[in-house]
This record gives structure tokens, C-alpha cells and sequence, in this order.
């Protein structure tokens, strides 16, 4: 069996709520700014189902037609289904992995350009950061003015942390590069 994707957890976290048919996956994670932690298309759900299917982690609950609306199948989780997904959430809480981001690369290569040019893409991304804050901020304010419950949001407070010690450290490098208090 491979192994179980971001998406594929998604899934499986969304049907340990309650049967659903993709569509109404899609539209659940959509409504819950998910696609800010797991990269989420109508096409790539439907087929991530239908691989979970194929490796017995659900399994389709029957179909039905609304009006003039395609069939839609929906889908519960099975008991596989659900320890394979608590088996792979503990693994990825617990053990930290190197994830190769490209940013490290990036500044490790960074000498290679002008000292100004490198302090113009780093402004650069510096301030897409804070437009990427904002953007978390107002995501979590949706959320909670539609009262979903903080449990299924744990990460927007995460992802923000992140990028503010990012910008931190981007800000102070470039204080750095200005002050030409490293060698270039």
C-alpha cells in the first residue's frame, strides 16, 4: 500500500465526521481554508478517493441523485481507514523530518547575487509574508465568525508562528546586508 498523502488524511479526517461524497469533501475543505496546509483539486480529491477506495481505507456507502445534479457516491471511512490514519498522524507529530523547503537553498546560493539584489528579494519576500499573516488572520476570523470549533483550525496558528519567525529572521538579515556586517 502507499502511503497515505496530506490529501488522503484529509479525506479520512473528514469521514471519521461523517459519510460524505467528494464533492461534498471538496466544499468542506474549501469552507475550512484547508487548502492553506493540503493542495486540494475537485480532480485530485476524486481520484485520492478512489485510491483510498482501491486500498480498502473506504468504502462507498451508496449513490444518489439530487434533481438534475450527477450521481454523487458517498463514502465512510473503513476500520483500516481509520488506524492508518492515526497511525500516520503519529508518526507525523512525533517525529520531526527534514522537509527540504527551497528557501534554505535559496539563501544558501544567495552569495552568488549582488548584496542588492538580494536585499530587494528578500524585502520582497518579506513583505508577501505579512500579506501571508493577513491572510491567516482573516482566514481565522472567518472561521470563528462561522463558530468552527478551533480543533479543525490548530494549524492556521502554526502556520502563523512560522511565517513570523521567518519574517523575523528575513528582516534581520537584511538589517545585516545593509549594515554590510557580512562579508560579501
Amino acid at each position: 500500500m502507499a502511503g497515505l498523502t496530506p490529501l488522503g488524511i484529509a479525506i479520512l479526517g473528514l469521514l471519521i465526521e461523517r459519510p460524505m461524497h467528494p464533492y461534498e469533501m471538496f466544499q468542506t475543505l474549501m469552507t475550512r481554508s484547508e487548502d492553506r496546509i493540503v493542495k486540494v483539486r475537485p480532480g485530485s480529491l476524486y481520484h485520492a478517493v478512489e485510491r483510498l477506495e482501491r486500498d480498502g481505507l473506504v468504502r462507498a456507502t451508496g449513490t444518489a441523485r439530487e434533481g438534475n445534479r450527477p450521481e454523487r457516491t458517498t463514502y465512510e471511512i473503513t476500520d483500516a481507514g481509520h488506524d492508518r490514519m492515526l497511525e500516520r498522524i503519529t508518526e507525523m507529530l512525533g517525529d520531526w523530518k527534514y522537509e527540504y523547503p527551497e528557501f534554505p537553498q535559496a539563501i544558501a546560493e544567495a552569495h552568488n547575487l549582488p548584496r542588492d539584489t538580494v536585499i530587494r528579494l528578500l524585502h520582497k519576500r518579506a513583505m508577501e509574508m505579512h500579506g501571508q499573516i493577513e491572510l491567516v488572520g482573516r482566514a481565522v476570523d472567518h472561521l470563528e465568525n462561522k463558530q468552527l470549533e478551533r480543533k479543525y483550525w490548530l494549524e492556521a496558528s502554526y502556520m502563523r508562528a512560522v511565517v513570523e519567525a521567518e519574517i523575523a529572521w528575513v528582516e534581520a538579515l537584511i538589517v545585516d546586508l545593509k549594515n554590510e556586517t557580512i562579508d560579501w
